[in-house]
C-alpha cells in the first residue's frame, strides 16, 4: 500500500536460511495441528492463536522469545491502524519478498486492504500453510487465492 511505513524497501528474494532449519520449522508448525484456538495462548496442544502458534515455534526450533508478548484484544490492529505485527517481524525476523516465501517462511495477512495485518501463519509447502483461527483448531490448509489476495509480509526465521 502506498505510504505504509513498514514494508521493507528491499526484502532479500532467497534468505540464507539452512535446509535443515527449514525441515525443522515445518516439523514443529504441523506439531501444533489440533491445538484449540485460544486468544493469546501458545501451548502446543493446549491452546493458541495465530501469534501464539509463530511464538511456539520460534521456542521450540530458535530459542527464548526475543521480547515479552504485549498486550493485544482480538481488534488491536484496527484500533491503532499501525503495523504492529509486521514491524515485530523486521525486529525479529528476515524480510522476505512475499511471492518468494518459502516453506518454514511466516506469512502475515490483512482481511481488508485498509487495515494493518493482524493474522499469521508458517508456509509448510508452496501452495500450504499452518495458522491457528478464531473458533477453530490450528490447522494445515491451503495457501489459496483467497488468502494470496490478502498475504501483506513474509518473513524468515533468522538463518542457520
Amino acid at each position: 500500500m502506498a505510504g505504509d511505513p513498514v514494508r521493507p524497501p528491499a526484502a532479500s528474494p532467497v534468505p540464507a536460511v539452512s535446509a535443515s532449519l527449514r525441515a525443522a520449522l515445518v516439523a514443529e508448525a504441523r506439531g501444533w495441528i489440533g491445538t484449540p484456538y485460544l486468544h493469546r495462548a501458545s501451548l502446543k496442544g493446549e491452546g493458541a492463536d495465530c501469534l501464539g502458534l509463530v511464538r511456539g515455534v520460534w521456542r521450540a526450533v530458535i530459542g527464548a522469545e526475543p521480547e515479552p508478548l504485549p498486550a493485544y484484544a482480538p481488534d488491536w490492529a484496527e484500533a491503532t491502524r499501525a503495523e504492529q505485527l509486521a514491524a515485530a517481524g523486521l525486529r525479529h525476523l528476515v524480510p522476505v519478498a512475499p511471492e518468494a516465501a518459502a516453506p518454514g517462511d511466516v506469512l502475515l495477512f490483512r482481511w481488508r486492504a485498509h487495515l494493518p495485518a493482524k493474522h499469521a501463519a508458517i508456509l509448510t509447502a508452496p501452495n500450504r500453510m499452518v495458522h491457528a483461527h478464531d473458533g477453530a483448531a490450528v490447522a494445515e490448509v491451503s495457501l489459496a487465492p483467497w488468502w494470496r489476495r490478502r498475504l501483506a509480509f513474509a518473513f524468515a526465521f533468522p538463518g542457520a
